[in-house]
C-alpha cells in the first residue's frame, strides 16, 4: 500500500499531468489526490481503477491496492437432513397427500392429491396381488407427476418472491422446502424421481443465492455444494458447472478478481450447454475487469455474447433457466458492469442507461442492483445531481430488500457522493444511503419530505 502514492506520482508526472489535471479526470479533489500521493490517505480500489484508466497504467495501480478481507458468519452446513428411520411409505404419502409432507412451519406448503382415485388405494379394488401392485405403481406415478408440477410452480413463486422481499424473509420457508424435497423424491420413485431431484437441486442453488443476499457467504457456498450433490444424484453435470459460476459471484463481491476468474474455468468446457458457458464467460469478464485487464475482459465479453445468443436461438433449455431472466440482454448489461470496474464510468453509464430501462418493474431486486451501478457510473463521471436523482427511488426499494450484495455498490456510491458534502442533492440523499447501509427496520424519509416543525 505504501508503494501506491509514489507510483501514482511517478506515473502522473511521466504523463505530464498536474494534480489539477488528474483531479479533473478522476473527479477527486486536488487535496485528496495530494494526500494519497504523500501517504496521508489510503487509496480505495475505486480510485486506483480510475487512475489506471487516466494514466494508461493497465491495472498496475489497481494491483497495488488489494481488496480488504470480507468477514462471514459461521453456519452449520444446511444439507438436507434425513427424516429418520420412520420415513412414510409411498402408499402413506399417497393417502395423506403432499400437505402432510411439505410444511412451512405449521402451515401447509402445497395442497395436491385431492383426487380420491389417487389418495384412497381401496377405491382401486384390485382383483389380485399383481394387479394391486400395478395399480399402486400407476397411481403413484400419476401422483408423482401432479406433485412435481405443483412443486415446480411453487419454485416459480419463490423466485418471484425473491425479487421483491428481503432474503431473510424468503429463506426460512425456502430452506425448509428444499430440505424436505429429497425425501419426497426417494418416496415417489419412478420416472418422476429424477425430475424432482433436478428441480430440488435448483431449489438448493436458489437457496444459496438468497443466503448470499442475506450476507452469509458460508451458507451460500454450502447450499451451492448441496445443489451439486443433488444434481449428481440425478445424473446431471450441468448444474455442477453452473455452481462454479455461482461461486464466482461470491468471490466477485468479495473483490477477489483472481479467484473469480479461476473459479469459472471449469464451466467453460465445450461439452456444456451454451447458456452455462455464456454465463461463465460473463463472470470471467467481471473478474478481469476487477483486475484491470481490459483486453481479457473484452475477449470474455465477446465470447459470452456469442454463446448467449446461440443459447437463445437453440431454445433447448429444460426447466427453470439458469441465471437471471429479467435482463433483456445479459451480455450488454455485463459489459456496462465491467466498464465501470475498468475505470470507464462514462461509457458504463451509457450502456447501463440503455439496459436498466428495459428491466421490468416487477423485477425489483434486479432493477435496484443494476440501477445502483448506473447511478454510481454517473457519479464517477461527475454527474452528481443526476446520480442522486437516479438513486433516490432505488434506495427506497433497496432499504426494503436489505440485500448484502446491493449494499456493496451502495457503499461505493456513498463514498463517491461523500466527496461533495455541500451538494444539496447529496445532502438530501444521505438519510436514504444511511438507511440502506445501516438497516434498522424503520422507514427513513428524505429530508425534503420531512415535516416542518
Amino acid at each position: 500500500m505504501t508503494k501506491f502514492g509514489p507510483e501514482l506520482r511517478r506515473r502522473r508526472l511521466a504523463a505530464g499531468m498536474t494534480l489539477d489535471d488528474l483531479a479533473a479526470r478522476v473527479h477527486y479533489s486536488k487535496g485528496q489526490l495530494s494526500k494519497v500521493e504523500t501517504g496521508r490517505q489510503r487509496p480505495t480500489p475505486e480510485l486506483a481503477r480510475l487512475c489506471d484508466t487516466a494514466l494508461g497504467a493497465h491495472g498496475a495501480l489497481s494491483a497495488l491496492v488489494p481488496s480488504g478481507p470480507v468477514s462471514t458468519r459461521g453456519l452449520d452446513v444446511p444439507v438436507a437432513r434425513s427424516t429418520g428411520p420412520s420415513r412414510p411409505s409411498r402408499r402413506q404419502l399417497m393417502t395423506a397427500g403432499a400437505a402432510s409432507a411439505l410444511t412451512l412451519g405449521a402451515a401447509p406448503v402445497l395442497t395436491v392429491g385431492t383426487d380420491p382415485a389417487l389418495t384412497d388405494v381401496s377405491l382401486l379394488a384390485p382383483s389380485s396381488p399383481a394387479s394391486a401392485a400395478m395399480a399402486v405403481d400407476t397411481a403413484a406415478e400419476a401422483y408423482g407427476v401432479g406433485l412435481f408440477q405443483s412443486i415446480e410452480a411453487l419454485f416459480g413463486e419463490f423466485r418471484r418472491l425473491g425479487q421483491t422481499a428481503p432474503a431473510t424473509a424468503v429463506l426460512p420457508a425456502l430452506s425448509a422446502q428444499t430440505r424436505t424435497l429429497p425425501s419426497l423424491a426417494r418416496i415417489i420413485g419412478g420416472h418422476t424421481q429424477r425430475d424432482l431431484l433436478l428441480l430440488t437441486s435448483r431449489y438448493a442453488e436458489f437457496t444459496g443465492w438468497m443466503a448470499q443476499e442475506s450476507g452469509d457467504d458460508v451458507a451460500a457456498l454450502a447450499w451451492t455444494e448441496h445443489a451439486v450433490r443433488l444434481a449428481d444424484a440425478a445424473g446431471d453435470r450441468d448444474l455442477a458447472a453452473y455452481s462454479l459460476v455461482r461461486r464466482g459471484l461470491i468471490t466477485l463481491y468479495r473483490g477477489d478478481a483472481a479467484a473469480t476468474v479461476e473459479s469459472v474455468q471449469g464451466a467453460l468446457g465445450r461439452r456444456l450447454p451454451p447458456r452455462i458457458r455464456g454465463l461463465a464467460s460473463q463472470r470471467e469478464a467481471q473478474g478481469y475487469a476487477l483486475s484491470g485487464d481490459r483486453d481479457a475482459c473484452f475477449r470474455a465479453l465477446d465470447r459470452a455474447r456469442d454463446l448467449l445468443a446461440r443459447a437463445a436461438r437453440d431454445g433447448t433449455s429444460e426447466g427453470p433457466a439458469f441465471g437471471t431472466t429479467h435482463v433483456d440482454d445479459p451480455a450488454a448489461m455485463t459489459a456496462g458492469w465491467c466498464l465501470l470496474d475498468l475505470g470507464l464510468p462514462r461509457r458504463a453509464a451509457e450502456a447501463l442507461d440503455r439496459e436498466v430501462a428495459l428491466i421490468p418493474r416487477h423485477a425489483v431486486r434486479s432493477r435496484v442492483r443494476y440501477g445502483v451501478r448506473q447511478a454510481l457510473s454517473h457519479a464517477l463521471s461527475g454527474e452528481v445531481d443526476h446520480a442522486c436523482s437516479l438513486a433516490r427511488p432505488l434506495l427506497a426499494e433497496g432499504e426494503a430488500l436489505s440485500s448484502a450484495t446491493i449494499r456493496v455498490d451502495v457503499r461505493r456510491l456513498s463514498r463517491v457522493l461523500a466527496r461533495h458534502p455541500r451538494n444539496e442533492a447529496v445532502r438530501a440523499l444521505s438519510p436514504r444511503l444511511a438507511a440502506v447501509l445501516h438497516p434498522t427496520g424503520h422507514p427513513v424519509h428524505d429530508q425534503k419530505e420531512a415535516p416542518r416543525v
